[in-house]
């Protein structure tokens, strides 16, 4: 079975792979996941042992709901009509763009996430537009990464990133567990004029071993949950921070 051969597979890639309909890969998806076989993803399947990993994106996708949800009100909020924003392969910047397509017009999403780019055949995007920043597919995280990736990247500008992170050292450095995904999110502060931190409280007691950037290197940090000492130490590295 291919979901065994490579991981992970999906719709869209079936269609052309097997000369099929979406609507048929998505029924013969449901059929395998009903016998164990794969575990349904947003635009695909992976195979099932990937979604019981701490790092997959099925597994961070459940927690820390409700304050990620405040985090996306918020990262929502801040975006005009006509905007053009990163997202990255957090869950949190999921949610951010959820919120952002039910709401916020003409937006233009440059991503390497699947589940994202999967939103724009599944909610009506209210006239926004997506840019898909393709590359190694990783199917632990549903993400692109690698050089083909950092390339169509660095050949954009966008009005602003919103990105997350494993967790922050308490030198204010920004860290990730894959050194990949760490190049993808530092390339895309770099090429955002206003590149937004979006972390929950936990980020402040966890790191990865791949620095991404300093803290300083974000206009905008936005937390939730976080412990007050967190935030003061923030705002005493002159970054500007705002709790929701």
């Amino acid at each position: 079975m291919l979901v065994r051969e490579v991981g992970s597979v999906t719709v869209a890639g079936l269609e052309k792979e097997l000369g099929i309909s979406a609507a048929t890969a998505r029924r013969d998806l449901t059929l395998l996941e009903r016998r164990g076989k794969v575990k349904r993803t947003h635009g695909g399947a992976v195979a099932p042992g990937l979604t019981q990993h701490e790092d997959s994106f099925q597994q961070r996708l459940g927690e820390a709901v409700e304050p990620k949800r405040r985090l996306a009100r918020a990262a929502a909020a801040l975006l005009e009509a006509d905007e053009t924003v990163f997202i990255d392969s957090s869950t949190t910047a999921y949610y951010a763009a959820r919120r952002i397509l039910a709401g916020t017009p003409g937006v233009t999403c440059l991503t390497n996430l699947v589940p994202v780019m999967d939103l724009f055949s599944t909610v009506d995007p209210s006239g926004a537009s997506m840019v898909g920043l393709g590359g190694i597919f990783r199917a632990l995280t549903l993400s692109f990464v690698g050089p083909c990736t950092i390339q169509t990247i660095e050949s954009y500008i966008a009005d602003r990133a919103l990105i997350s992170v494993k967790g922050i050292t308490s030198q204010g450095y920004l860290t990730d567990i894959h050194p990949l995904e760490a190049e993808v999110k530092r390339a895309m502060i770099r090429q955002s004029e206003r590149p937004v931190l979006l972390v929950d409280g936990r980020k402040f007691e966890q790191r990865g071993s791949s620095v991404i950037a300093h803290v300083s290197e974000v206009s905008l940090v936005v937390t939730a949950d976080a412990r007050r000492p967190h935030v003061e130490a923030l705002g005493d590295l002159g970054v500007d921070v705002r709790s929701v």
